[in-house]
């Protein structure tokens, strides 16, 4: 009994997380219209849990309502954007710092390998399997922290901006330059140098590392995605 209530999860929260990671993954772009009907059939579920979900992501600022009824993703305005890109960048040097600190022998050994098996994709100029490798390679970091609710907060900014980096990092090119940037991170890690862990994640992070700039990356925005 005990093990069934531990595995029990909410259809609001199923549909929650996958609208979450929709949101994050640039599925659903800000601005899009939600479709309850839609995400209803997908998980085989009522309206009810849709709804649920749709309230808990407003509360977080991913959606938002319209007047005249229906929930959209949320859009920001650019000092909205810039603000929440910076503390995101806070947080993910947080998670690098502790990391550093806490990882284990397999765990590094892992991020090593994760970051060798990307080299195929950066060489390739593989944009969406990089976006995959680099998924699992700031995962590894969030888990060697042995900080869930960090992971929970940097997860819930990645998704509130995901689709708005995204679009920086194609429009400004930098793939192999958030490669070697990884590998910057890496020397940080075997190093256990917390301190410069730290300092790189967040130049990492940062929308004008390697070449580009904010100018750049707003010109480059498709008309219409930032909110007036």
């Amino acid at each position: 009994m005990e093990k069934a209530k531990s595995t029990f999860v909410k259809a609001s929260d199923q549909v929650r997380a996958a609208l979450e990671a929709a949101i994050r993954d640039g599925s659903l772009p800000p601005g899009e219209a939600i479709d309850e009907a839609d995400w209803a059939s997908r998980h085989r579920v009522s309206r009810t849990p849709v709804r649920e979900a749709l309230i808990q992501l407003q509360a977080e600022g991913l959606v938002s309502s319209l007047p005249r009824g229906g929930m959209v993703v949320a859009k920001m305005d650019l000092r909205q954007l810039l603000a929440l890109w910076e503390l995101l960048a806070e947080l993910e040097g947080l998670a690098a710092r502790l990391a550093c600190q806490r990882i284990t022998p397999p765990e590094l050994k892992a991020l090593v390998q994760c970051h060798r098996d990307s080299e195929a994709v950066v060489s390739a100029e593989d944009t969406a399997g990089w976006q995959e490798h680099n998924l699992r390679f700031h995962e590894l970091i969030y888990h060697a922290t042995r900080n869930p609710y960090l992971r929970q907060e940097v997860l819930r900014l990645r998704a509130r901006t995901g689709f708005y980096r995204r679009h920086a990092f194609g429009a400004l090119g930098r793939l192999r330059t958030s490669f070697e940037q990884h590998a910057e991170l890496l020397k940080a890690f075997e190093q256990a140098d917390a301190p410069a862990a730290y300092a790189a994640m967040i130049g990492h992070m940062r929308p004008d590392r390697g070449g580009g700039s904010i100018t750049d990356f707003v010109a480059n925005l498709p008309e219409g995605l930032l909110a007036p």
